[in-house]
């Protein structure tokens, strides 16, 4: 058991600083982590390798994508997703069709970390605001966010290489509250002269 402590106190300190940084509450924030926990077990249980859903999830808005081997399993995956506890809404974009290979699959990978590294490397983007999931190219986009940081992350996301398409599921703030949202800034004083 002691073992395990530098390994338990690890992930409490870097999930402090998640927390300290996502626009989330620590509740929701562990609520969404649970969701998709859960949620993808659930999905391997009940379709096995038929079909192939992801589950995640931001602010408890459940985002399913991937292939199902037809329209029952399509419709079932977001029956069961909508009984998760703890879920507001379910946006279902599962496609029809053989579940991605591990090509598509890497291929994904690799837009998602281009996006994630563009949004970091944004001036007026604060990174941490968005979640990023990337279907057969098509690139899906979560998060609290006011208007103008929705339409700035999306205009640069469709400039990136290997992207399709990018499907909006934001939930748009207003810029009163993000500013309510966001950690007050540390107070600057001035440094004491030498006389």
């Amino acid at each position: 058991l002691s073992a395990c402590a530098p390994v338990i106190m690890g992930g409490a300190m870097g999930g402090s600083v998640l927390v300290a940084t996502d626009r989330r509450t620590p509740g929701t924030l562990l609520e969404d982590e649970t969701i998709e926990i859960k949620g993808n077990a659930r999905m391997r249980d009940e379709f096995g390798d038929r079909s192939r859903i992801n589950v995640n999830s931001y602010n408890r808005q459940v985002l399913l994508t991937g292939q199902a081997k037809n329209e029952q399993d399509r419709a079932r995956a977001e029956q069961l997703a909508s009984r998760f506890e703890n879920v507001k809404t379910v946006l279902n974009e599962i496609e029809i069709g053989i579940p991605a290979s591990l090509t598509t699959r890497s291929k994904d990978a690799l837009v998602s970390t281009k996006v994630r590294a563009t949004l970091v490397d944004s001036r007026d983007l604060f990174a941490n605001a968005f979640s990023v999931t990337t279907e057969n190219g098509v690139v899906f986009l979560m998060g609290r966010v006011t208007a103008r940081e929705a339409q700035s992350a999306t205009d640069l996301v469709r400039t990136i290489s290997g992207v399709r398409k990018v499907v909006r599921a934001f939930e748009i703030i207003t810029e009163d509250e993000l500013r309510r949202a966001l950690p007050p800034a540390p107070a600057h004083t001035e440094p004491k002269k030498m006389n």
